[in-house]
Parts: structure tokens; sequence; C-alpha cells
């Protein structure tokens, strides 16, 4: 959060919404360059693989459909509550909190905009609950897209063991027995890996 601010600041502008704006457009730079970044790396690429084995798992299990390789193979791996989308709506959330604070000129200023981070994780985590509510409303669908978009990068299409692992976690965090041994030690052996 302070970055941008300091960024922003040796541009020099007066306006509070050309300020905000510009802060908010170097957060998602810093944002988006990040992802770029560690996603060429292998094992980043793979863990987004895992990430995709995620969300398919739990669209199968979203859809009322048995966990299986079968089902879980045939959603995508773009999900609108994904962490993903969730700081893309920060960013934005972000930029418009920041909107009716102002310029910050003094320190002072600058640390309120800290206090203001819960409110701005609520506020976001209110509006992603409200968007999957509303999934066919155009208009919220619009604002969660860049969400999906950047999932292209955070999302890939997973192997079979990969698949099998998101399944057991989802198993697992719903408190559901594993069925056999053989899946424990496919998801124990991911796990080093």
């Amino acid at each position: 959060f302070y970055l941008p601010l300091f960024l922003t600041d040796l541009i020099g502008f007066t306006s509070g919404f050309y300020f905000n704006l510009v802060d908010s457009l170097i957060r998602i730079a810093i944002f988006i360059g990040y992802i770029l970044l560690i996603s060429r790396w292998d094992e980043v690429r793979r863990v987004f693989q895992y990430h995709g084995a995620e969300h398919k798992s739990i669209f199968a299990y979203e859809n009322g459909e048995e966990l299986s390789i079968e089902n879980v193979n045939n959603y995508g791996t773009y999900h609108p509550r994904c962490g993903t989308s969730f700081l893309v709506i920060v960013i934005m959330v972000s930029f418009l909190v920041f909107l009716f604070l102002g310029r910050p000129d003094t320190i002072g200023e600058r640390l309120i905009r800290f206090l203001f981070i819960p409110v701005i994780g609520g506020l976001s985590y209110e509006f992603i609950k409200l968007a999957d509510k509303k999934k066919h409303n155009k208009i919220l669908h619009h604002i969660i897209s860049p969400g999906l978009w950047l999932q292209k990068i955070t999302t890939q299409e997973p192997d079979e063991e990969q698949l099998k692992v998101g399944i057991i976690a989802l198993k697992s965090a719903l408190g559901e027995q594993v069925e056999n041994d053989e899946e424990v030690n496919i998801f124990e052996g991911s796990l080093k890996t």
C-alpha cells in the first residue's frame, strides 16, 4: 500500500481523484507484474496447476456431483470466488474507499488509509459473495471479469494426479473420509514434491 502512494506522490497530482486513480493503477501494475514474474518458475506453475485442480473440484462439489476424476475434469479452472479475483476486487474497492479519503498529504492521513484495510477487505468479501449469489447479473459479471482474466495465469490445467490431490484435499476439508490408502499416499506424495 505504501509504495504506490510514494510513487504517485512523485508524479505530483493535486487532485484527489487522479491521485487515487494513479495510486490504484500502480498497485494493479505491481500485483500483475508480481503474478507474471512468479508464473515463470516451474515450481509456481505446478502450484497453479494444483490451483486449477482445486477450482475444478469445487465446481463439481457445488454442482452436487460425485467427486471423481471424470466429473471434476469436466469443469473449468476459473472460479468467481477465487482468491485471485478477491485481490482484484480489493484493489477496486480500495480505489473507491480511498477516493472518499482524498489525497493523503500528511503521514497521519496515510496511516488512516492503513486503518481502512480491514474495511476494504470486508467490503470486498461481501462483494464477492454478492457477485456469486447474483452470478447472472451482467453488471456484476463485468466487475468480476478482471479477476477471472487474471486466473488465466494463476490457474493452469491440472494432470490426473493433481486432480486426485484436489479431490482428496476437498474431501478432507469437508471432513469426509478418503476412500483408500492409495489416495492418502497420492496426497502425501504430492505434498513432498
